[in-house]
């Protein structure tokens, strides 16, 4: 008869972690890759004791944790419901909470009611390896800057001090509109809010520029199907897009002629971020469809 004992120790790299600092929410690098070693000891009925021996096995482990910063919105909760999927711990901070629909991947969402500006980060951030932001909106000049701009700003610097590893910004179209255009409050914040991620994550920050999104929203108890238009259309401005390239030259023609991005293929293109340390930088439409298209899952 045999037998086998076995104790098991978290370690980080090289080095044995025995603090009270891993329950610590200023810890770091929150275990973002953990090393578990497992001691055994082999025993038997007729074996020499003196020449038992410890086995040591060394895994890594990594644990994956996505801060969907307005993850009850349209693209928010595709982003949840495609981390919850692929087995990714989801947390959501938006001003509503819980969204009102009913799907079984909801229950599986932490969902925190608050605002960017007064958040609790220790609750929100802790043992994140990934915040995305899906923040932006429109109104007033003031408001535009706000929320598209400082809001994110606020995000990133929070979890850039928190040591969050990566940040990716759901972000708009480089569209060539008349620079007057470009001026106001929504594109002055969404770029400020770009140049934030690029500056604090220059190596890890991802920044998506879909044009239009379309998808099934929920507004409310309603859906409004909006990819019976933006799939359709996003076939046929492909199907056509080198009859219709000349015209991209033309100011505004981008409005007509970027092709609608899908939802789905975004929340895809965010869990492929989150995973693949490889992934950073500006990603155009085309380059959110391939990295939607290449997710490691």
């Amino acid at each position: 008869m045999t037998s086998i004992c076995c104790s098991t120790s978290i370690l980080n790299t090289k080095t044995l972690f025995t603090s009270p600092l891993l329950s610590s929410p200023s810890f770091p690098l929150h275990y973002r890759n953990k090393s578990f070693r497992v001691k055994c000891t082999y025993g038997g009925t007729n074996f020499d004791d003196s020449r038992s021996a410890t086995i040591d096995v060394t895994a890594n482990v990594v644990t994956e944790k996505l801060v969907v910063l307005g993850g009850s919105g349209f693209v928010g909760s595709a982003i949840c419901k495609a981390a919850v999927s692929n087995g990714i711990e989801a947390v959501s901070l938006s001003r509503s909470g819980r969204p009102r629909f009913s799907e079984s991947w909801v229950d599986q969402v932490s969902w925190i009611p608050g605002d960017v500006f007064y958040a609790n980060w220790d609750e929100v951030l802790v043992g994140a390896t990934a915040v995305v932001s899906t923040l932006g909106g429109f109104g007033n000049e003031e408001q535009m800057k706000r929320i598209n701009g400082e809001a994110n700003v606020v995000a990133v610097n929070a979890a850039k001090d928190y040591g969050v590893p990566k940040f990716i910004l759901i972000s708009v179209h480089d569209y060539n509109l008349p620079s007057f255009l470009l001026q106001s409050g929504y594109f002055t914040g969404k770029r400020k809010a770009e140049a934030e991620v690029l500056s604090k994550y220059p190596n890890s920050g991802v920044v998506l520029r879909p044009g239009f999104i379309y998808g099934k929203r929920r507004v409310d108890s309603f859906e409004i199907p909006l990819d019976l238009v933006g799939e359709p259309l996003e076939k046929i401005l492909r199907a056509t897009e080198n009859l219709t390239r000349p015209l991209n030259s033309l100011p505004g023609s981008d409005l007509i002629l970027a092709p609608p991005v899908s939802v789905d293929d975004i929340a895809v293109a965010v869990i492929n971020a989150v995973r693949d340390d490889d992934m950073f930088g500006v990603f155009t439409i085309d380059q959110i469809k391939q990295a939607a298209a290449n997710v490691k899952v």
